[in-house]
């Protein structure tokens, strides 16, 4: 499987700032000519340290888990209820987990049987305010490729993990005391806030703006009200077929003084 430089992973604990995490640390000794991430190795990599944490981890990820609500409508006799069936038939169009899998192979043959229009966006991409939709490719700061790659990776840990960890906010918008949590983040909310370190590329400093944020925002209580977005009942619903990106507010309510 292809090793891809814009796969990057830092993590941060308690006070610390956050490191950054190689393939090289999963050997013993290092191999010194393997510096990129391929997926199924960070995927398998995340698992196992999720299996051993004995503290609950917050994990953010940068790409859509969830297609907007159009999508569903428009596969509505074909797609189950729940995100699990989703995700299952979306890997059994787009196997993007096989060896030598290629996006733009599968989007130009099996993947055309699900498949969206690039005006279709989902409620939080709106909110976001520059979220592209996923299904807009080619175009720069696209999640399209990114996540059509990788949600058969989120299915594969969700099965491996069972309810060991809860994936916010299909699980649910409130998350049981001491689970661990896997959520969609977008970094251009925080990277403006993080000095970008000599040599770091921007893949890097997407990563470390992530952990330097959800570390910052855990420390200083600010996350419950991040994990409960200002949103209608309708709203909170839809949003748990399309998902949510961790971070957005919601709705700013102009009429309330």
């Amino acid at each position: 499987m292809k090793r891809l430089p814009g796969l990057a992973v830092y993590c941060a604990d308690g006070n610390g700032l956050p490191q950054k995490f190689t393939p090289q640390d999963l050997r013993d000794p290092p191999r010194r000519d393997v510096v990129n991430w391929n997926r199924r190795e960070l995927a398998k990599w995340l698992v196992e340290k999720l299996k051993e944490k004995n503290k609950p981890t917050l994990v953010g990820i940068d790409h859509a888990f969830s297609f907007p609500i159009r999508y569903f409508q428009e596969y509505n006799n074909l797609l189950g209820p729940s995100w699990d069936n989703f995700l299952d038939d979306f890997q059994r169009h787009w196997p993007t987990d096989l060896d030598n899998a290629l996006v733009r192979d599968i989007k130009d043959g099996r993947g055309k049987e699900r498949f969206g229009d690039s005006t279709w966006r989902r409620l939080t991409d709106e909110c976001a305010g520059t979220a592209k939709s996923v299904f807009h490719f080619g175009v720069e700061g696209s999640v399209a490729h990114s996540t059509h790659a990788g949600l058969p990776w989120l299915r594969y840990i969700r099965r491996e993990l069972g309810g060991k960890v809860h994936f916010w906010p299909f699980d649910d918008w409130d998350i049981e005391k001491g689970k661990s949590v896997i959520a969609e983040v977008y970094p251009s909310l925080w990277r403006g806030r993080f000095r970008r370190a000599s040599g770091m590329n921007k893949h890097q400093h997407d990563a470390y703006s992530i952990a330097g944020w959800l570390s910052h925002a855990d420390r200083n209580g600010w996350l419950a009200d991040y994990l409960n977005p200002n949103l209608s009942q309708a709203e909170c619903d839809r949003a748990k077929t399309e998902g949510w990106i961790l971070g957005v507010p919601g709705f700013i309510d102009l009429d309330q003084e």
